[in-house]
């Protein structure tokens, strides 16, 4: 190499030096880190190496259990019915009706809204007495006593939380099944009215199909965010009545800052990183039976 050449790979790295720097600083320091945290009993003063103790203890936690299972009902509810309204949304806003764009712009604001501040106002909405929504219920004619309790009740916690986080996310994959939309070449649904193709007919035919990048990576993205969720939790319902909406990434939380076992939350931590991978594998792998990339 030339000494002009070896100057400019020089000044190349000097950019890419603090990126770098940040990287190792605040990611693959503390992922170290953490690993090696997660075979001790550090309880952030002091600490001494237990080896596999924590991974064993969590195959016994009924507590992790039940945050497991939680978390499990969560994602698998909360996931498919992000992608259907967000689906349906794009759906309906790229027919180009008046006041398109407004209702957009309608759809899309809950996302640019913090999760504490969504969690807040749904815990007023969804009061079980002279809540606005089962004020509504109660117009309706339906009795006091068969008024849910929403965020209050071992049966309808989750379901609430999963209810406020459909609401909040479905208008930013929106956006992403709107741009998928528009990707979609017109002839497409020329030559299928020309066959005589439906309304229906071009969707499962035509649109679907020619969607299934977006939906493949909508999809992955959504299981990644539904197993990280914990500031609605924390916010409404403090993983309870009971352990009701106890998930994993909360109780990682209790057991590092609420009980000092900065060893055992780590093993947690590397539980759930595992439980993401193996999800996102069988989707990768998946992806050759129904994504079209042609």
């Amino acid at each position: 190499m030339t000494k002009t050449a070896r100057n400019e790979m020089a000044v190349g790295y000097l950019y890419l030096l603090p990126n770098l720097i940040g990287f190792l600083v605040f990611t693959a320091i503390p992922i170290v880190t953490g690993f090696v945290m997660s075979f001790t009993n550090y309880n952030g003063y002091k600490g001494s190496f237990v080896g596999l103790a924590n991974y064993e203890k969590l195959f016994r936690d009924t507590q992790f259990k039940a945050a497991f299972a939680n978390n499990m009902v969560y994602s698998f509810v909360s996931v498919p019915l992000i992608i259907l309204f967000a689906l349906l949304l794009a759906l309906a806003l790229n027919k180009q009706l008046p006041l398109a764009n407004t209702f957009k712009t309608i759809c899309f604001f809950p996302n640019l809204t913090s999760m504490v501040a969504v969690g807040c106002v749904a815990m007023l909405l969804f009061m079980p007495s002279n809540g606005p929504v089962n004020n509504f219920l109660s117009a309706l004619g339906v009795p006091e006593e068969n008024l849910p309790q929403w965020f209050f009740s071992t049966k309808t916690a989750l379901a609430t939380i999963i209810i406020v986080v459909v609401w909040k996310q479905a208008g930013y994959y929106m956006i992403m099944f709107m741009g998928g939309l528009k990707n979609i070449p017109s002839f497409l649904y020329e030559a299928a009215r020309i066959d005589g193709a439906n309304g229906w007919q071009l969707f499962r035919h035509v649109t679907w199909p020619m969607l299934s990048p977006t939906t493949f990576m909508v999809t992955i993205l959504c299981f990644i965010s539904s197993f990280q969720v914990f500031d609605i939790i924390n916010v409404t319902t403090q993983g309870g009545p009971g352990r009701a909406t106890s998930v994993i990434v909360f109780r990682i939380y209790k057991e590092a800052f609420k009980n000092n076992k900065m060893g055992y939350a780590s093993a947690q931590a590397y539980l759930l990183f595992l439980i993401i991978l193996i999800i996102t594998l069988i989707q990768w792998r998946g992806q050759k039976r129904w994504v079209n990339v042609d």
